[in-house]
């Protein structure tokens, strides 16, 4: 929040354009698709630019208030600001302590992969290429003081997503932990990106998951050096949580 406060101070005093870039947990999470009457495809069953702000975990409540923020100093101050909230990326360099990327290096390293609670935890996955091609477009067609959701139709529970990993780096389906699920894990995420798509005209490119994330176990296998130096301090901090 301090963070977010000042840069907004410095963009109003030097009149530059400024892009906030947040996340979908601000609108809290949904039930799964089974338990809703439209399946995850009717009114209210995504999260869409009029979902109410419903954070729930300490760091949602930070992004909700930088959002808040952004709003007021657009409006107040004439700064000129977009938001855009996204699903959960996925790709090169993203750190190691994530879902997929920790995942692959527990693999890599020789360490069984972990699933947090009964895996059906359902998050709606997003190329980091595909994301940043929306950031440029926000930013270069954008309207100023408007929010663009970003999600690319991904969503997948994270069982299905760890057996995947497996199946792509020749393991078996079944070479997992089952640790302790996160505190006040959400269940699910989806993002209606509709109004990003017509207004802007943007849309992913990254369709295929598998393929994706092929692509992505690739990367980490090809780098190790990248991330090998931090792998055992992440693990064991993992480790004293019962992940």
């Amino acid at each position: 929040v301090i963070g977010t406060y000042t840069l907004l101070e410095a963009a109003r005093k030097y009149d530059v354009r400024f892009h906030h870039i947040s996340t979908d947990e601000v609108y809290g999470d949904l039930p799964l698709r089974e338990d809703l009457p439209g399946h995850g495809e009717g009114p209210g069953e995504k999260f869409t630019v009029n979902s109410r702000y419903n954070p729930s975990s300490p760091y949602s409540s930070t992004k909700a208030a930088s959002d808040m923020l952004v709003h007021a100093w657009a409006r107040s101050f004439g700064v000129r600001a977009t938001i855009s909230n996204c699903s959960n990326n996925y790709g090169p360099y993203q750190h190691i302590e994530k879902f997929i990327p920790r995942q692959i290096t527990n693999i890599l390293s020789g360490i069984k992969p972990k699933l947090y609670g009964t895996g059906k935890n359902v998050r709606d996955w997003i190329h980091t290429n595909d994301h940043s091609s929306a950031i440029w477009d926000i930013l270069t067609k954008g309207k100023i003081g408007e929010t663009y959701l970003i999600g690319a139709n991904g969503e997948k529970d994270n069982k299905t997503v760890l057996e995947l990993i497996l199946k792509l780096m020749d393991k078996p389906t079944d070479y997992y932990d089952q640790v302790k699920d996160r505190p006040g894990h959400d269940m699910r995420y989806a993002i209606d990106a509709s109004k990003t798509r017509e207004e802007l005209g943007w849309k992913p490119q990254y369709t295929d998951f598998e393929e994706g994330l092929a692509d992505t176990i690739k990367w980490y296998t090809e780098h190790r050096d990248w991330w090998q130096a931090e792998k055992a301090a992440v693990e064991e901090k993992y480790q004293e949580h019962g992940q």
